[in-house]
């Protein structure tokens, strides 16, 4: 066999293998011009290849970003050295649609990509390749297990019932907000308060209707609230809300809405419309604090106060 014979088939051979890979195989001249692809991209583009060939690739795929993909290739020609891009970078780098059904969770395939410098025989970069790897399958499972994580992380720290923080989340942030608060005095105040009467309405209406309650008064709490309060359902019946910034003129206003608001609600239970009130206690920062809990105690000595007062009541701590 020829020697020339002999590169035919191995040029042959190489070809077919380029065709028929698994992965995408696009070949560029220095201008940015197509000189060849294969059949992965043409497969996933929907474009001939014979409508791409000598033309800008920037034509041909007009959603392709100009401005990064010739930085990325002027690096690569002028170091000739290798690049990469990741999907995590940048999902992806041709706006392909993902075709396969088990991964339909993403519009487009995600992609890696690999910028290679291909050195002609005088020694000089001659053409720019890119490889495109389909990684929608990895890309995919792990951006579900990431929202799996982050949905289990918002489960352990939000009661189930009301949707707010719940005590021991709402805790760790108090005690953060106090530690910070010692080092830099500023405006803050802590409401605790609960539902009056609240094992009156367990005990007549069912517990089914005492979480309906439960739910109308985290409802209020979040309408009355700054997206800046931290509120959290601290026990049965009994909710905590620390106000960043606020004094005590602001926050006892702020008291007297929820506790208007409450009142007036109407909730819709099986067992019929039921109406409740709420007593609250409003504790200002003080010096005189040496940890958090005194300040809760502080806040609930205030809720006790509304409550022996005849209850539906807002109450200010003596600090």
């Amino acid at each position: 066999m020829s020697q020339g014979h002999h590169g035919l088939e191995e040029f042959h051979w190489l070809i077919e293998v380029m065709q028929t890979v698994d992965v995408g195989v696009l070949v560029l001249d220095l201008e940015y011009r197509v000189t060849a692809w294969n059949g992965f991209i043409e497969n996933n583009s929907g474009i001939d290849s014979s409508d791409a060939m000598g033309k800008s690739l920037f034509d041909v795929f007009p959603d392709l970003s100009v401005e990064w993909f010739k930085h990325k290739g002027d690096t690569v020609v002028q170091l000739r050295n290798r690049a990469f891009t990741t999907w995590e970078q940048r999902p992806f780098v041709f706006k392909f649609r993902n075709n396969r059904p088990i991964t339909g969770v993403t519009e487009y395939m995600y992609q890696n990509c690999t910028f290679i410098p291909v050195i002609g025989t005088t020694g000089s970069v001659q053409n720019l390749a890119v490889i495109v790897y389909d990684v929608t399958d990895i890309a995919a499972s792990k951006l579900e297990l990431k929202a799996a994580n982050e949905r289990l992380a918002q489960l352990s720290r939000t009661d189930g019932l009301t949707k707010l923080f719940n005590r021991g989340y709402w805790e760790t942030l108090f005690e953060t907000e106090f530690m910070r608060q010692q080092r830099h005095v500023r405006d803050m105040c802590l409401i605790m308060f609960d539902i009056d009467h609240f094992k009156k309405v367990n005990d007549t209406y069912g517990h089914q209707a005492g979480d309906d309650v439960i739910r109308a008064v985290a409802e209020a709490v979040r309408s009355n609230s700054r997206a800046t309060d931290v509120a959290g359902r601290y026990g049965g019946e009994e909710f905590a809300i620390l106000l960043l910034d606020s004094d005590l003129d602001n926050t006892y206003a702020l008291a007297e809405r929820l506790r208007a608001s409450i009142a007036n609600t109407v909730v819709k239970t099986e067992a019929g419309d039921l109406q409740v009130t709420v007593s609250l206690g409003v504790a200002p920062w003080s010096a005189s604090f040496a940890h958090h809990g005194q300040w809760i105690e502080a806040a609930d000595q205030a809720l006790y106060h509304s409550k022996q007062a005849g209850r539906n009541q807002t109450s200010v701590a003596s600090t």
